[in-house]
């Protein structure tokens, strides 16, 4: 009896194994796209990260008319959105191949004015925009095949806004004002696509700091937030009960013996929250910081080198590789991540357009 339960345990293990294998290869071979925005040159580049080699690969090139920019792409991963920052000011819609990675374009909408940020809500039914020289943040429709609509509302902000964001519940709206050194929230009706403020309606930092990106951990604890213009990298305790911002720690995003303007630019957490990274203009610069898992704060774990005025970045959901743009070099830069000490290796480089500037990344279903 006990060689008989020994042989059907260890034949379940070995079917458990290999399940197991199953998923991982799976996972590890899944193909991952990469689209990358080039203002300069009109067009989106689309290219496969190989996660084997942590290369990038042409697939095709998308012509847009316009200076693409900023990029979103929906919940459910099949539809990517390119705002156009030169006028007529718009977003293009496409529905994202799967098996190719390919973009087809859905359509065209306008837009309020020239837009530093794009997202969507959690639905997939609205599209949020912030304008730079606008000094407004917007709310488009989404229709059912994909395709943004028109323009459900306009709000006026303090001067330069600059990203917005729903949280996971999509209750509240986050927008940063890099003129007016705030945070504003709101409160966001996700059946009529209306923005309404919170209360408190702001979160003000220090003057002349520039307030920039931000983004939310995995389990919405914790906000994290960039200024442009001081360089310094802020941890916000975030109440999702109230839509709420609590100051827990600030630290900077510049090298040590900097002396140059600080333009800070862009920040991501990999998929599992351990490692924060941000970008650096002015140095080239992508620094990297370790998350205490129970407060949030950050840890510096110094800089690596990259691309030539880094604006944009990304990190592919396997949390392996951080691909970053050069506005000046006109490459794409592919940094593997150490996981066990979050520390960026050599990257491995490719010659994208003129001007990229945003980094989107989605792997195949």
């Amino acid at each position: 009896m006990h060689k008989a339960f020994t042989s059907r345990a260890l034949r379940r293990v070995a079917l458990l194994l290999a399940a197991g294998l199953g998923a991982v290869g799976t996972s590890a071979c899944a193909a991952t796209w990469v689209y990358v925005s080039n203002a300069d040159s009109q067009e989106i580049s689309v290219l496969e990260l190989d996660r084997g080699q942590g290369t990038l690969k042409p697939i095709e090139t998308v012509n847009v008319g316009g200076m693409a920019m900023p990029m979103a792409v929906s919940p459910d991963k099949r539809f990517l959105y390119a705002a156009l920052r030169s006028q007529p000011f718009r977003v293009v819609s496409f529905s994202i191949d799967g098996a190719s990675g390919r973009l087809k374009k859905l359509g065209e909408a306008p837009l309020a004015d020239s837009m530093a940020n794009i997202d969507t809500d959690q639905t997939g039914r609205w599209l949020f925009a912030a304008s730079y020289p606008g000094h407004k943040i917007t709310v488009n429709s989404i229709d059912k095949t994909g395709a943004v609509g028109a323009i459900q509302q306009l709000l006026p902000t303090a001067p330069n806004a600059h990203a917005i964001h729903a949280d996971a519940s999509n209750r509240f709206v986050l927008a940063t004002s890099l003129g007016g050194d705030h945070i504003s929230s709101w409160r966001f009706d996700a059946e009529a696509g209306v923005l309404s403020p919170n209360e408190p309606a702001l979160t003000t930092g220090t003057a002349k700091s520039g307030p920039r990106h931000f983004v939310w951990d995995k389990a919405q604890r914790f906000v994290y937030l960039l200024d442009e213009l001081d360089a310094r990298l802020h941890v916000y305790a975030w109440d999702s009960a109230r839509g709420t911002l609590q100051l827990q720690q600030s630290t900077t995003t510049l090298p040590e013996g900097f002396t140059g303007k600080p333009w800070a630019a862009d920040l991501h957490l990999t998929p599992d929250g351990r490692y924060l990274y941000a970008s650096e203009r002015t140095s080239s610069t992508l620094s990297a910081f370790k998350v205490d898992a129970a407060t949030g704060r950050l840890q510096p774990l110094g800089q690596a080198p990259t691309e030539k005025t880094p604006r944009g970045f990304a990190i592919d959901p396997s949390g392996r590789f951080l691909v970053a743009v050069g506005q000046e070099s006109h490459s794409a830069s592919v940094h593997p991540i150490d996981a066990a000490t979050g520390a960026l290796g050599t990257p491995q480089r490719l010659t994208v357009g003129k001007n990229p500037n945003w980094v989107e990344i989605v792997e195949a279903p």
